[in-house]
């Protein structure tokens, strides 16, 4: 094992995985022919490309030694030397494993694209190829130039899936996706550049070891926090998710769900947190005021709908309040739970998504009182369904539970009635899965277009069949995940706290402990 890890560490297997599906993108453009030769060729074209990307991406887990948290995998190249400007990659136990959720998932949409998309086919695989380049890239940028270059380069891809092959208001919900982003991004470019005056350089690990006065400090943090809060996305910048989704083709809800809201967390952790402590521990009771307001109001909203999706959707800006909350406990337990909540909700409301896009394929709605008793015509699908709807309401031997676990667990250790707060999103969410799940699938079968719907063929089995292995996986097996992350987050947590006490940070130095003083 240890030649095969020196071996891979020496190749630029980063380089490779961020920029193979681009190459795949690039060969779809000289592809010609009639079309429907061209549709089929772009079709297998993109799911070889995304299955060779994420058997590569698999050799950065077995080559990745967990026993340090040092950046991995490292590759260097002076882009513009005198400004001090470079290519740099590289992942810790934190970056790596969002590496794999993108390129696992990104086969996942291909074949759940595979008969959905029938118009201008080549360009939606063109577009999900260099998604799929941005988001990895983004993954693995050490260069602060470099990592937002790839942050919103998501964006472009994405506005077309949805502008271009989304239902309903597509446009309206891709132009409210497009602005609400790249208002906040503006923000974060300001901070970086500020950032980069300051320090003279944009490289990561630097800025990590960076000293930023405290009033400095907290301006960088909110012009980060503009973008990466709308990316998470928190309350009350949420609202144009739920349109996104319901607008968004089925394998574009999957990985905005799976992948991209995974964005703000990640920024947090590798920018917010490190580089700006003492902000971070300022602005924690914000964050938690706003993170429970997002978990508790959403998921009171998602009891109420009608949509499928837009149900989905509210349910992940409530459990992405775990992630916020998790995050800005600055624990071990609460971080490592904010990671692995990022990464089962990825798997699971993706999961969920493509339950959705199964049921619209066949009757072209999504309206929940248009089904009912799908486990008599469909039971595979009904079981699918129901390994993914425990998964979200966090039951114990699925993935959704030890995210949450750890979260609860560690924010209990920082505010009791944080943590409380928070745990409330456990029945709220247990109720409205519930209810989703006893509609669609349980009572009588009296429609009779709801009759005549056909159980999972073999292209949705295998879509299915590995997302729930991956579930149950993380649920009752979770160590290789919490190795793999657990020095890097003990690393970030001791530099966290050994600024903080260097900074003499007390607790009246919180916003919250600021109000309270001034009650006093």
């Amino acid at each position: 094992m240890t030649a095969l890890s020196n071996f891979i560490t020496g190749l630029p297997i980063l380089s490779v995985i961020t920029f193979l599906p681009l190459v795949g993108a690039l060969f779809l453009l000289f592809v010609r022919g009639e079309a429907e030769v061209v549709a089929r060729q772009a079709r297998f074209v993109a799911l070889w490309t995304t299955l060779l990307t994420f058997v590569i991406s698999l050799f950065i887990w077995i080559g990745f030694e967990p026993g340090t948290a040092d950046f991995q995998f490292v590759e260097r190249l002076d882009w513009l030397p005198q400004y001090r400007i470079g290519y740099h990659m590289g992942v810790d136990g934190i970056s790596m494993l969002f590496v794999i959720l993108s390129t696992f998932l990104m086969p996942i949409c291909i074949l759940a694209s595979w008969e959905a998309i029938e118009k201008q086919v080549r360009e939606y695989m063109i577009s999900f190829l260099i998604l799929e380049t941005m988001m990895v890239g983004m993954f693995c940028a050490l260069d602060m130039v470099l990592f937002y270059v790839f942050f919103e380069g998501v964006l472009i891809p994405m506005f077309l899936i949805i502008g271009v092959w989304g239902g309903g208001r597509r446009v309206y919900s891709a132009f409210k996706f497009f602005l609400y982003t790249l208002t906040g991004s503006v923000l974060l470019l300001v901070a970086m550049l500020a950032m980069y005056f300051q320090v003279g350089t944009t490289d990561i690990p630097s800025l990590m070891q960076a000293d930023f006065s405290r009033d400095m400090q907290y301006w960088l943090w909110l012009g980060m926090f503009a973008s990466f809060a709308v990316k998470v996305p928190m309350w009350p910048v949420h609202t144009w998710l739920p349109d996104a989704h319901v607008d968004a083709p089925t394998a574009g809800s999957v990985i905005l769900a799976g992948v991209l809201l995974k964005m703000g967390g990640y920024g947090f952790l590798r920018f917010s947190l490190p580089m700006l402590p003492e902000a971070s521990e300022y602005f924690a009771p914000l964050v938690y005021t706003l993170s429970i307001i997002a978990i508790i109001y959403t998921s009171l909203v998602a009891l109420v709908q009608s949509d499928m999706k837009k149900l989905i959707a509210y349910s992940s800006v409530a459990h992405m309040g775990y992630v916020t909350v998790g995050v800005f406990a600055a624990n071990q337990q609460a971080i490592e739970g904010a990671i692995f909540q990022m990464l089962s909700h990825g798997v699971v409301s993706g999961a969920l998504f493509l339950c959705v896009g199964v049921v619209y394929d066949r009757l072209h709605t999504r309206e929940i009182d248009r089904y009912g008793g799908l486990a008599n015509n469909m039971p595979k699908y009904a079981f699918a369904f129901m390994v993914f709807m425990l998964a979200s309401v966090g039951l114990p031997g699925t993935a959704g539970f030890v995210g949450e676990f750890l979260v609860l667990t560690g924010v209990f250790q920082v505010n009791t009635w944080v943590a409380l707060f928070a745990a409330s999103g456990v029945i709220l969410g247990a109720t409205y899965m519930l209810f989703l799940y006893r509609r669609v699938v349980y009572g009588e079968l009296t429609k009779a277009d709801v009759k005549e719907m056909l159980d999972l063929d073999r292209r949705e089995i295998a879509i299915f069949a590995p997302i729930i292995v991956v579930v149950m996986w993380m649920g009752v097996y979770p160590l290789p995940f919490l190795d793999v992350m657990s020095e890097s987050v003990q690393a970030l947590v001791s530099n966290y706290q050994a600024d903080l006490k260097a900074s003499g940070a007390t607790e009246v130095t919180r916003l919250g402990g600021q109000l309270l003083a001034f009650l006093r």
